[in-house]
């Protein structure tokens, strides 16, 4: 039964994606752990295969499309992916297994991993529900900041490789406020760096970890059909307001995270 419900969520994932460009991608780790029982590094780095297939699948429909920014897009996405790599293939399969022991309580490496990736997603949500329009996505163009640009490509990199979430809700504002893309635009341009730093992420798991490549295969599948819908869903309703309902559902995510992994549930 959970898994059924595991592959329809894997549905929103693409879903969400495709209509706001960030947010369905911090919900695969959480899927992937309690709806199909894999191990937080497995996890991660499964995580960021499905983000990036289905995040390439609507990158190349708005390049067809000539709606991102590929310029901005190479900035972004160059130190990211060699951050995100970095990451896979070295700081993961070294990472202790117990980090520390408190009395009884032993923090191992998958709740270390899992109670920062829920740290990470309730900012990410905090983000959404407090987010107004910024002032450059109604068409104000800024003077772009590639200095600023590429650090931040540095870190959203590093973000992306340790809890294997795309970094949409990082990347999406950094183009608005850096550059001055509007929201359409900052949505395409994100979709195009998610994909490649997920995809180049991933590879440093594939010389460290047995792969389910059917498992994998299929989640894809379905992740990439949701991001067409979210694409189209996107034309006809208010992406601001079902931003902010999937920003209060990720809070009780990360809330849930935090109290089953501190033992409290």
């Amino acid at each position: 039964m959970l898994e059924i419900i595991g592959y329809i969520l894997a549905s929103i994932i693409g879903l969400s994606l495709g209509l706001i460009g960030s947010g369905g991608s911090i919900l695969t780790v959480p899927l992937l752990v309690y709806f199909f029982g894999l191990n937080a590094i497995l996890a991660t780095a499964y995580s960021l295969f499905i983000v990036g297939i289905s995040s390439a699948v609507g990158a190349t429909r708005f390049i067809v499309r000539g709606q991102a920014d590929l310029k901005t897009a190479a900035y972004f996405a160059a130190p990211a992916l060699v951050a995100v790599y970095l990451v896979r293939r070295f700081l993961m399969p070294n990472l202790p297994r117990v980090f520390f022991t408190v009395g009884d309580f032993t923090v191992s490496r998958d709740t270390f991993i899992l109670v920062f990736f829920a740290v990470v997603m309730l900012w990410a949500a905090v983000k959404m529900v407090r987010s107004g329009k910024p002032k450059s996505a109604v068409g104000e163009k800024s003077s772009p900041n590639f200095l600023l640009i590429i650090i931040e490509g540095i870190v959203v990199g590093a973000v992306t490789g340790f809890v294997g979430a795309g970094g949409g809700f990082l990347i999406i504002p950094a183009l608005v406020l850096l550059v001055g893309l509007p929201m359409k635009k900052a949505v395409a341009t994100s979709l195009v760096i998610i994909a490649v730093k997920s995809l180049i992420g991933f590879i440093g798991d594939v010389q460290n970890l047995d792969i389910d490549w059917p498992f994998l295969i299929t989640l894809s599948a379905i992740a990439s059909a949701g991001i067409f819908l979210g694409m189209f869903l996107g034309k006809i309703v208010d992406g601001s307001r079902l931003k902010k309902g999937f920003g209060y559902f990720l809070m009780i995510m990360a809330i849930f995270m935090i109290l089953r992994e501190s033992g409290l549930l």
